[in-house]
């Protein structure tokens, strides 16, 4: 039964769903079997399937751990900051992908 309760745990600590149009956004904080929380982001939407005729949710997750959350927040900000205003900031690189290696290729289960 402690096997179940350690697992309730970890399921979730908190949820909040954000209906936007044909999306809905969860927010769930979870934690880890170490007790560390996590913050997981998924984008659910309802798409219609032609060949099995019927409707199915397409689903993307992020999972965001809290040593990651001052730099992810910096790039959304930023990111937002430039939609609305077209304004880059002072340390944006024209082309970042030379900081990194290729992310088309990760394999998930390598992490």
């Amino acid at each position: 039964m402690e096997m179940s309760e350690n697992q309730d745990r970890r399921e979730g600590h908190f949820s909040r769903a954000v209906r936007a149009g044909k999306r809905t956004y969860f927010f769930d904080v979870k934690s880890t079997r170490g007790e560390e929380k996590y913050l997981t982001i998924t984008e659910s939407k309802r798409k219609f399937s032609n060949e099995q005729g019927r409707f199915f949710y397409e689903k993307h997750k992020l999972f965001l751990y809290k040593e990651d959350f001052e730099k992810f927040i910096k790039g959304l900000e930023e990111s937002i900051h430039f939609i609305e205003t077209g304004e880059f900031p002072d340390d944006y690189e024209a082309d970042p992908s030379e900081k990194f290696e290729n992310h088309d290729d990760i394999n998930f289960e390598d992490l």
